[in-house]
């Protein structure tokens, strides 16, 4: 009988939207006890969920799950770069840009059923400032956001918007100098956000054709912009369609340096920073090992509540535009009845 693989779940109690009292029930009702010898370690504070991951690794475990949002993904995923510890993810965050961009399911049972299948693909990741990123890292506004986000003490999608109306009202633009494997040059730029993966989080696209596989970062950069230049790339983020949007300008590149008029802050999968002038960005070539959806190229994101909005508002236009044909039409009937046509 060959050796069951050992496999260490890292939960965060505290981490995104959803309850995690019956999550460990979940794991033991579905995880295949043949295939894998498990335990449940829960975290207790910052930084413990890298140090179960490091003693996990030292101990030749054979994966490590983060369950949680993205910021459990990063602290433990930096801890097994570079090793043979595969990362598998239990999506329980209030975004899970990660976790939707490898198309993994959101339902628990599911996102067992993956670990499960125990498919292993070696993928790329990123470094800002020599930080560990794996979804996305920027500056500028959406580094602002992070930090009133983490500061929030709530999480979900009506938090995060929030933030985005009531902050993009008072950020101002930096001009920024970029320089790559394609050139220099200088932007004066809303946001400089630079993608290993396709999203920020509910299905909101920053990167669009973004690929953990291919060597290459995305780098986007969204200029100047008014109300109903805003209107247009919230729309093209959930179409994935933002390249597109002439207000922003992208690239892919493998090395990236980047220096703005004035320390700031920055973030790395969400978690804010503040860091000097110079800012180096760089990619890893399928440095870390992760469990993937063996059926993504065929499985379907779901639609995030943003967009179920915007499908409500344009189907009440809908309805709308419907009632006024009939009223309309009744209308015209009458008049041709009362002048005897």
């Amino acid at each position: 009988m060959a050796t069951k693989k050992r496999i260490v779940f890292i939960m965060n109690p505290i981490s995104g939207t959803i309850k995690k009292s019956g999550i460990s029930q979940i794991i033991n009702d579905t995880i295949d006890k043949d295939f894998y010898d498990f335990s449940i370690i829960e975290t207790h504070y910052s930084g413990h969920a890298s140090e179960i991951a490091e003693n996990a690794k030292n101990d030749d475990v054979d994966v490590v799950v983060a369950v949680g949002g993205d910021g459990t993904v990063n602290e433990i995923a930096r801890a097994i770069t570079q090793s043979n510890t595969a990362l598998g993810i239990l999506p329980c965050g209030s975004g899970n840009g990660l976790a939707r961009h490898l198309m993994l399911p959101l339902d628990l049972n599911r996102a067992v059923e993956i670990i499960n299948a125990f498919e292993v693909h070696a993928l790329d990741y990123g470094l800002i400032n020599n930080i560990p990123f794996f979804c996305t890292c920027g500056m500028g506004f959406d580094a602002v956001v992070s930090q009133k986000f983490a500061e929030a003490g709530k999480r979900g999608v009506r938090t995060y918007l929030e933030n985005i109306f009531r902050e993009g009202f008072k950020y101002r633009s930096e001009i920024y100098e970029i320089e790559s494997e394609n050139g220099k040059k200088n932007y004066r730029a809303f946001l400089v956000s630079c993608a290993n993966a396709s999203q920020y989080g509910n299905n909101a696209y920053i990167a669009p054709h973004a690929s953990m596989s291919d060597g290459y970062l995305d780098l986007i950069i969204i200029e100047p912009f008014d109300m109903i230049d805003a209107t247009q790339i919230g729309i093209d983020m959930l179409n994935k369609t933002l390249d597109k949007n002439p207000k922003v300008k992208t690239l892919k590149a493998k090395s990236i340096h980047i220096h703005r008029e004035k320390p700031g802050l920055i973030h790395y999968d969400g978690e804010p920073l503040t860091a000097e002038q110079d800012i180096n960005i760089s990619v890893i070539n399928k440095g870390i090992n992760v469990i993937v959806n063996p059926n993504g190229d065929k499985a379907r994101r779901q639609p995030n509540a943003v967009q179920n909005a915007f499908s409500e508002i344009l189907g009440d236009i809908s309805n709308v535009r419907t009632d006024i044909t009939k009223q309309s039409k009744h209308i015209q009937t009458l008049i041709r009845y009362y002048l005897g046509g």
